[in-house]
């Protein structure tokens, strides 16, 4: 099935003509809206729904409540513009089973086959505020009864230094509280301000930004989006850290490899060798995760919500993460491909 951001053009091209198959349809056969079902004391159909990526604008972010989709998270902004990276973006990432964070060199090319694997090679660009929250706002009110759109955000690094990190954080998070998007999401999981390539490892840095981002949207409920930690002791650590400023964690977003062709190329050309992974081949990771924030909550007796995203391209892969401890489950990869999951989903959890 032609997936719904279309691999085969530019980042500029799904933007302005998107989204693409099923999803440029009105749907058809919907299941009836679930009911009892809450995320973040909020009442949603059900606790199931696309993270922040796929979801470039209001009409992808309307066809994905169309078709289903309770929870719809917009894809990150920043506070200024901010350019894709060159295309290609989406290449099929070839993987035996599982991808281990130490993999080395995986194949990839434009041969997509299940079980789905991509890459994940975008370096979160982002409109200008005066074009991006007017169309968050239109995101938020194509919400229907039982449906959250979600503000992804980030800061991004200037000539400031750590203040002006800090301070571009706070003003993201104000620009996207002006659209009324009842949830935001800190993106800590994209190459972007940290010390380290990921925000989401450099802690101290989080919980300074944290604590001012908190301060500034009050009772407004703030999710981070992590990647994959490679020990319980640094997630415990960084769960200890900032647990008081956010509701919930979102995990994981992709994990790197070094992509190659065939012939051993960079397949994103070079100076791109390395991408992010998402899809099939990462759902471990993503249930490995949900499995120990679940542990760390339940040891701390604490009350944060648990985002699963990694992998879900199935009914079983969403009973799967509910049964580990996640609170709500998103799939980014499976519902491009498969843009009636969250009908099959309906139905079964129903």
């Amino acid at each position: 099935m032609l997936p719904f951001y279309d691999p085969t053009l530019t980042y500029e091209q799904n933007y302005a003509r998107g989204p693409f198959g099923a999803f440029a349809e009105p749907a058809v056969d919907a299941a009836p809206p679930a009911s009892g079902n809450s995320f973040l004391g909020r009442a949603v159909g059900i606790p199931f729904g696309i993270p922040a990526g796929p979801l470039l604008n209001a009409r992808f972010v309307a066809a994905a409540f169309a078709h289903g989709y309770d929870l719809a998270v917009y894809k990150t902004v920043r506070t200024r513009a901010h350019p894709s990276n060159p295309y290609p973006n989406v290449l099929a990432v070839h993987v035996d089973g599982d991808l281990a964070p130490d993999a080395g060199a995986v194949r990839a090319d434009g041969e997509f086959s299940e079980p789905v694997s991509i890459s994940n090679s975008f370096g979160v660009p982002s409109r200008d505020p005066d074009v991006w929250q007017p169309d968050m706002a239109a995101a938020v009110a194509a919400a229907g009864e039982g449906q959250l759109l979600i503000g992804s955000f980030q800061g991004t690094r200037g000539s400031g230094g750590e203040l002006a990190l800090v301070a571009d954080h706070l003003r993201a998070a104000r620009l996207v509280i002006e659209t009324g998007a009842a949830v935001l999401e800190l993106n800590l999981s994209c190459p972007n301000e940290g010390a380290a390539s990921l925000l989401c490892f450099d802690t101290p840095r989080v919980r300074r930004i944290l604590a001012v981002v908190k301060d500034e949207i009050g009772d407004t409920p703030l999710l981070v989006k992590l990647a994959y930690f490679d020990t319980d002791a640094a997630l415990e650590r960084f769960v200890d850290a900032t647990a008081e400023f956010v509701a919930g964690y979102a995990g994981v977003n992709t994990i790197p490899a070094r992509l190659v062709t065939a012939s051993g190329a960079p397949a994103l050309g070079a100076g791109r060798e390395s991408a992010g992974v998402c899809g099939a081949a990462i759902r471990w990771a993503g249930l490995e995760m949900t499995r120990r924030l679940a542990r760390i909550r339940a040891l701390r007796n604490a009350d944060f919500a648990i985002v699963g995203t990694g992998g879900v391209a199935s009914t079983a892969d969403y009973l799967a993460y509910r049964a580990a401890g996640a609170d709500a489950v998103m799939s980014a990869t499976g519902a491009m491909w498969h843009p009636h999951l969250a009908r099959e989903v309906r139905v079964a959890a129903g």
